[in-house]
């Protein structure tokens, strides 16, 4: 029998895989307990196999390749329109060989246990910023139980916390002054598990190349160069920064119909850590840059300040492509050119 491609659904602990016999066109199921899996693909020759990007797929990409197999994964968003009818596990196997068949579909790049070590440390402290957020609102909203309003915003709320610390005590009963000492045992415990995870990224920085060439990039940080190195790897999972950029969700949508195209609103598709990461630096460059670039420049004197932010952050996840791409220094005044085959063409036209 040909089996050559296997769509495999990956979960927890049973997974469950579907193929069709490339001579007879028999469908093939099977059902695999997790410590099955391994030693099931052991036994056959080099085949192809594409999973969903999802939770463990770099992992199980690592293992069953470490095999010799040829493995791919899709990004799950394009698997779901080939789920017919009820969804289930069989179900799922079987969308993911229907859209593995479709060539137009970008893989999704497999990440090193090193890239995704850096992006767990990226993962967790969000986290924590998260779990600062939500102490610091739930604080908040507790004591204006109380009639004690808080400023928004963390710094100006913990400063005015502290400031009128005596006065705030005698408005609350002792429980609620208790509490409110305890939460701030609290967030001095997660700004430091933050600081030291920030501490971590930076030291990961200073050790990788090509973190250190992004970090000279005006508007990509600590934190954005060593995320951006993280998940580019190498630069050949995208054919282009264009493609990049449009992976992270910094380009409009648009619909459109009888040769007739509306743009609209910021995609949003893709990570949303880096893609706020880059709106985030972008928008620092804006207003804190004192030699802006001209194009920026003009952009701003026709454009909303948003709109100029979104375009720059775009340019930084195209430059952050070419740099690692390529393997080039960062270049302030480095002017692109077209492909030959392009400008021939243009200049005829």
């Amino acid at each position: 029998m040909n089996r050559t491609t296997y769509g495999l659904d990956i979960a927890k602990n049973v997974m469950q895989l579907h193929w069709v016999d490339g001579e007879t066109g028999e469908i093939g199921r099977k059902k695999l307990v997790r410590a099955k899996l391994g030693e099931y693909f052991a036994q056959l020759q080099p085949v192809r196999i594409v999973m969903e990007g999802c939770g463990s797929a770099h992992h199980w990409a690592r293992v069953l390749g470490g095999l010799g197999h040829q493995v791919e994964l899709l990004p799950a968003r394009q698997v779901r329109p080939f789920v017919r009818s009820n969804k289930d596990d069989a179900a799922d196997a079987r969308a993911i060989w229907l859209a593995a068949q479709q060539s137009d579909i970008r893989r999704v790049p497999q990440k090193s246990v090193e890239q995704q070590a850096v992006m767990a440390l990226h993962r967790s402290r969000q986290h924590w910023v998260r779990v600062r957020t939500a102490t610091i609102n739930a604080l908040r909203g507790l004591l204006y139980e109380f009639g004690v309003v808080l400023p928004g915003g963390k710094k100006a709320g913990l400063k005015t916390l502290v400031a009128h610390r005596a006065d705030i005590d005698a408005r609350v009963p002792a429980p609620m002054s208790r509490l409110i000492d305890g939460q701030l045992d609290t967030l001095q415990d997660i700004e430091r598990r933050i600081d030291q995870l920030e501490a971590e990224v930076a030291g990961l920085q200073k050790q990788t190349g090509k973190a250190d060439k992004l970090r000279k990039v005006p508007g990509i940080g600590v934190l954005g160069a060593s995320a951006l190195a993280a998940t580019l790897g190498d630069g050949r999972g995208w054919r282009s920064g264009r493609e990049f950029a449009a992976s992270l969700g910094l380009v409009p949508v648009h619909s459109g119909t009888g040769g007739k195209v509306h743009m609209g609103h910021l995609s949003k598709r893709g990570d949303p850590y880096l893609r706020t990461l880059l709106i985030h630096g972008a928008r620092s460059v804006i207003q804190h840059a004192k030699l802006k670039p001209e194009w920026l420049e003009q952009l701003l004197a026709r454009r909303p300040m948003n709109v100029a932010v979104v375009a720059l952050a775009n340019k930084l996840a195209r430059t952050a492509w070419a740099l690692v791409a390529h393997g080039r220094d960062y270049q302030r005044e480095w002017k692109s050119t077209p492909p030959k085959g392009c400008a021939a063409h243009a200049a005829a036209a």
